[in-house]
């Protein structure tokens, strides 16, 4: 299901960029860039035609190959990725979009429209949302249609084998990027659609994903190196490998008043979407990296699976910004976190940088800000 409409994105990628270049597209020029046999490829191309997402411009004559165009260079899709993360029956759903306007549009509707979504924020152009899997969807209504009512919402959500399935209820310019562009979306797995009137209802399944966040301190020196560009290149390194979706870099302040610090006592956490089967192997790769890339002997990584922190984490990060912490609190409050670290004093930094994710930047880079932790 993934393999199909992965294909179908690529190939119809390709024959965009070969009309646009040339001002069509043959059989052999899509072999040239793919190494996929002819068949295969006319295959497609009948698919797309029937589609109407493909023209035949002119037909094979002698030994002139058949030309083919893409209908149209319009906006092929608004949507650049979709993907979701477990955390017990809790799921975060992610929307990046190539516009900040379009992901503040789903935003408010999608907030004012309720129904399953407990919370919608925004951060550029990336949409994040959470929902309950267990959610009542009959004590919960979702009035989608016109002015006053929302244009688009989640109207439920429900796990199916290894996939997670939002059922999205919308109408005007949200159906047509419901019917024409999620499925483009890196990460959408497959799309069922119904029109109902004037709505249109679509499920739309991507992979039940692991969530993991992992943080890093001290592995720079005095001499050279950064903590949060090390994260950063981690973040990169990470997000190459096959089954991974990264999600963000985050930079926290702890506390100001340490002299072994480097430079205001900084340390950095990432967060990442990873296929539940590769999460072990992602976790060993992130320790290597920082290992191997520290300039400091004290590095220190922590690595916990899921977005949800609990209070008790979130007081031991309030901590690190108060007070001088040892080794030994940094591995209890892993341990009774479910938290794995390596390292040496890094580990403190390392935890306490976990204990900050889902917070506003306001709040991670200023020390002070602790009454606003608690939400």
């Amino acid at each position: 299901m993934a393999g199909v409409i992965e294909k179908r994105r690529e190939f119809l990628e390709l024959m965009r960029d070969c009309t646009l270049r040339n001002g069509y597209f043959t059989v052999h020029d899509i072999e040239e860039e793919t190494k996929i046999p002819r068949s295969t490829i006319q295959d497609w191309i009948n698919r797309l035609a029937e589609e109407n997402c493909v023209v035949l411009k002119e037909e094979k004559r002698g030994r002139s190959p058949a030309k083919y165009i893409t209908k149209s260079t319009m906006l092929q899709t608004a949507c650049k990725k979709i993907f979701t993360t477990v955390d017990g029956d809790n799921v975060a759903i992610f929307h990046e979009c190539r516009s900040g306007g379009c992901a503040a549009f789903c935003r408010h509707h999608h907030s004012l429209a309720g129904g399953v979504i407990k919370e919608a924020l925004r951060e550029g152009n990336l949409l994040i949302e959470y929902a309950n899997l267990n959610a009542d969807i009959n004590n919960l209504s979702s009035k989608i249609g016109l002015y006053p009512s929302s244009a688009v919402g989640v109207v439920d959500i429900k796990k199916k084998g290894d996939f997670i399935v939002q059922k999205i209820r919308c109408t005007g310019g949200p159906a047509y990027s419901l019917t024409d562009m999620m499925k483009m979306a890196e990460g959408v797995c497959d799309i069922h659609l119904g029109v109902y009137g004037s709505l249109v209802e679509g499920e739309v399944y991507t992979k039940a994903m692991s969530h993991l966040i992992i943080g890093i301190d001290d592995t720079d020196t005095e001499e050279g190196g950064a903590t949060f560009a090390l994260a950063l290149g981690l973040l990169q390194y990470l997000g190459r490998l096959k089954g991974v979706i990264t999600i963000s870099h985050r930079v926290v302040m702890l506390n100001p008043r340490l002299k072994s610090c480097t430079a205001g006592n900084s340390c950095s956490f990432i967060e990442l979407a990873v296929l539940p089967e590769v999460s072990e192997k992602i976790k060993n790769i992130a320790v290597r990296f920082v290992e191997d890339e520290s300039l400091s002997e004290n590095w220190g990584i922590a690595v916990k699976k899921g977005f949800i922190v609990s209070e008790n984490l979130r007081k031991y990060g309030v901590s690190a910004r108060k007070k001088v912490m040892c080794e030994k609190d940094a591995r209890d409050i892993a341990y009774k976190e479910d938290i794995f670290v390596k390292g040496k004093r890094g580990i403190i930094g390392a935890v306490a940088a976990v204990s900050f994710r889902g917070l506003d930047n306001e709040i991670l880079l200023d020390p002070v800000k602790n009454k606003f932790v608690f939400k």
